[in-house]
């Protein structure tokens, strides 16, 4: 199956805004859980929202509240709006796929399906917020 291709990343003030999407068709299953994931420089990789095919969504605590994620299922495209972004939120943004499964059914990580459970990943993009 196709990788996900992040597109939307790049430079804003602390306090701005971006949008990533992330174009990831599902081929075979009807359900499937798809999910955000980061990695800042020097921190292990972690989980930053998921959704899955009834919509049912997730976001983590450190992003609740700025983060929202959301898909348009026509266009296989999943959304992460990024709302008063901080320099924490400095980090490669990664998409990420399973198939045959929602969320709820897989083991969860804090707020976020664990990322170990996720069968296809995206090259990631860089999103760099400024002081």
């Amino acid at each position: 199956q196709v990788q996900p291709v992040e597109s939307g990343g790049g430079s804003v003030q602390a306090g701005g805004s971006l949008r990533l999407s992330c174009a990831a068709s599902i081929y075979t299953y009807n359900a499937y859980c798809k999910a955000w994931f980061r990695q800042a420089p020097g921190k292990e990789r972690e989980g930053v929202a998921g959704i899955d095919s009834d919509g049912s969504a997730s976001n983590a605590d450190p992003m609740q509240g700025r983060f929202t994620v959301s898909q348009d299922k026509a266009k296989n495209t999943l959304y992460l709006q990024m709302n008063s972004l901080k320099p924490e939120d400095t980090a490669v943004y990664y998409c990420a796929v399973v198939s045959g499964h929602d969320c709820y059914s897989l083991s969860w990580c804090g707020d976020v399906p664990c990322s170990n459970q996720f069968e296809r990943w995206g090259q990631g993009i860089l999103v760099t917020v400024s002081s």
